[in-house]
């Protein structure tokens, strides 16, 4: 598999009511594996995947009731159950509703002044000067570059117009931070400006190894990286390499420093969670700006009362909706969804946004558990029509332990719907709706592979992974509740699943299959992409997951490159993108998923960024 195919989205009608259910190999209902005599190389998806939708054909009231029967006829024998773990918050952030939870009008009035001295700090530096440089790292480091995006656009355009007399005159540390602040603009800078450090044999000169500073600056440099940029490959296999060999004899600060950056690089990190580990870095650094650090504590301190306050609602909505009670074979997981809100957007004004977008990945997340570790395929084929029909009488069919969580997806999108009705922006939902049609039928096709036993090429599988790892929803409703400027063209270009969207979901897909895949086929799951790898091409395991991690990898490098002038859409839409693929890589960092198993680093990511403030 030398690449990932562009899969282009289907029409939301490519469905049909009433399956030819003799195709999977008997009747649907009767002994159930003898579904699985369907020759495995010849396994076609029979039921959504090859008809147009005509509403002739909807079930009759009969058969609806006699496959909803069947379904709810079958034992938990026939169910994949995962057994998680229970609930790690509960209710606890129902407490931060008092008024000791209000930010006060002293704080208000603070944060205010310390932001016009900063904003000065920034104006009345030279945008020339390796000060300004340092100055911009520092504050979008510390988190509250948010406050002054237009200052600091303004200056890296100016520094990006000018830098070509200053580049032979600089250190490695200076061009290397230019050139990543640059990058992360948008604007491109050639990675041959490092040559003047490297060695004729396209190797960096040992004598940079002395300055940890240096190869820091390098290091996040590299991250940068779009395909085929060897000196910024050997930049990362180099500052790697010296930085690791640093840990152990290095100050506990710079120690710290090292570590964080290995573990999250920059353009790999969630900044919201990145800021609140740099603060405490930043406060060791006995040459720290008290101006900015104290500004970065308080901004800290005010953005994460917000953040109690409105994960306050969505518990008290959560628990009046009482699914936990209803789907208890779901994750239980509402907290550990609103932390994966703020690595998309943290910003104040996105509160609203981070509201609806919790309450659709909670939907989301039921889903998922209900088709990948509940339900049997009987019950799928029904919910799966359930979802495309998309009406309240849809539920009928339904068993009825789908039907509380069915109405919670209409009602949710309902009342989403109403809200931005007001604002004259109701047609953005249709797109979420879209979205969450087009998951259930990717889902669906997940389960006939497992109902057949067929494991699909590595193309087949990806270009269904694409849908179902939930970033085409996640990415569609993200914009919903957002205050800027979204046209039908921004969202029609997401559900053109473009190349920044293909890249992050497939980042999704191969870091969850890597870290999922041997608990999943325990307990007998769709093939992931690591078991489609070794069957088609006779590889080890160990040869998949080097093969699989050399494609996260070059996925990030699309990314880079996406965000790099021309651009296909605005900022603020690629940037919910790439904070996706962030939020990914650092749950699921070292190959474990700390969504699914959030009693340990999840639960340490929530206590520093939700319940633990800053001493100031």
């Amino acid at each position: 598999m030398a690449s990932f195919p562009n899969f282009q989205s289907t029409h939301i009608c490519r469905y049909i009511c009433e399956p030819k259910v003799h195709s999977l190999g008997g009747r649907v209902g009767e002994s159930k594996m003898k579904q699985a005599i369907v020759p495995r190389d010849n396994f076609q998806s029979t039921i959504w995947g090859s008809w147009e939708y005509n509403p002739s054909l909807s079930y009759s009231s009969e058969r609806k009731l006699t496959r909803s029967l069947l379904a709810m006829d079958d034992d938990a024998s026939s169910r994949h159950l995962a057994n998680f773990h229970s609930t790690v918050w509960g209710h606890h952030f129902l407490s931060y509703t008092s008024q000791l939870n209000e930010i006060t009008t002293q704080e208000k009035q603070e944060q205010e002044e310390l932001k016009e001295k900063v904003r000065n700090m920034l104006m009345e530096t030279l945008d020339d000067s390796t000060q300004k440089l340092v100055l911009i790292d520092t504050i979008q480091r510390l988190g509250v570059a948010y406050h002054f995006h237009n200052e600091i656009e303004t200056s890296i355009k100016n520094i990006f117009d000018t830098m070509m007399s200053q580049l032979n005159d600089d250190s490695l540390y200076v061009v290397a931070l230019r050139f990543r602040l640059v990058r992360q603009q948008g604007h491109y800078m050639s990675p041959d400006v490092f040559e003047q450090f490297m060695e004729h044999g396209g190797k960096f000169r040992k004598t940079l190894n002395n300055d940890v500073q240096a190869l820091l600056s390098l290091y996040e440099a590299a991250h940068m990286r779009v395909r085929g940029e060897e000196i910024l490959e050997e930049a990362l296999t180099f500052t790697t390499t010296y930085l690791e060999f640093m840990i152990p004899i290095s100050s506990k600060p710079l120690k710290a420093q090292i570590t964080e950056a290995l573990s999250y690089p920059m353009r790999k990190a969630i900044p919201r969670l990145g800021a609140r580990k740099y603060i405490d870095i930043y406060e060791n650094i006995e040459s720290h700006n008290h101006l900015l650090l104290k500004f970065s504590k308080l901004d800290f301190n005010m953005l994460q009362k917000q953040h109690q306050r409105e994960l306050s609602d969505l518990t008290s909505w959560w628990k009046d909706l009482d699914l936990a009670s209803k789907v208890p074979y779901a994750r239980d997981k509402l907290v550990e969804g609103y932390a994966w809100s703020l690595g998309l957007y943290f910003e104040p004004q996105y509160s609203r946004a981070r509201k609806m977008l919790v309450k659709v990945f909670k939907m989301l997340s039921i889903c998922d558990d209900t088709y990948d570790a509940y339900a049997t395929f009987d019950e799928l084929v029904l919910f799966t029509d359930a979802i495309q029909r998309w009406d309240v009488s849809a539920m009928d069919s339904l068993p009825p332990y789908m039907r509380p969580f069915y109405q919670a997806i209409l009602d949710i999108f309902n009342e989403i719907e109403e809200e931005l009705t007001k604002e004259g922006k109701s047609d953005r939902v249709y797109y979420g709706r879209f979205e969450m049609k087009k998951l259930s039928r990717a889902y669906f096709k997940e389960a006939e592979w497992l109902n057949a036993g067929y494991i699909p090429k590595c193309d087949e599988y990806i270009k269904n992974a694409i849908v179902s790892t939930t970033f085409m929803v996640l990415g569609t409703t993200s914009l919903i509740g957002m205050e800027e400027l979204i046209t039908k063209d921004i969202f029609e270009w997401i559900t053109n699943e473009p190349s920044i969207v293909r890249a992050s979901s497939t980042i999704c897909r191969l870091m969850d299959d890597i870290s999922d895949h041997e608990t999943d086929q325990q307990r007998g799951h769709v093939a992931s992409i690591i078991e489609c790898y070794m069957k088609e091409y006779g590889a080890s395991k160990q040869g998949a997951y080097i093969k699989f991690r050399k494609e996260v990898k070059n996925a990030w490098e699309d990314i880079n490159k996406a965000l790099l002038c021309p651009i296909e859409a605005p900022t603020f839409v690629l940037e919910r993108i790439l904070n996706l693929a962030r939020t990914m890589d650092t749950f699921f960092q070292d190959e474990e998923d700390g969504y699914t198993n959030s009693n340990s680093k999840c639960k340490d990511i929530i206590t520093l960024l939700l319940v633990d403030s800053i001493k100031i």
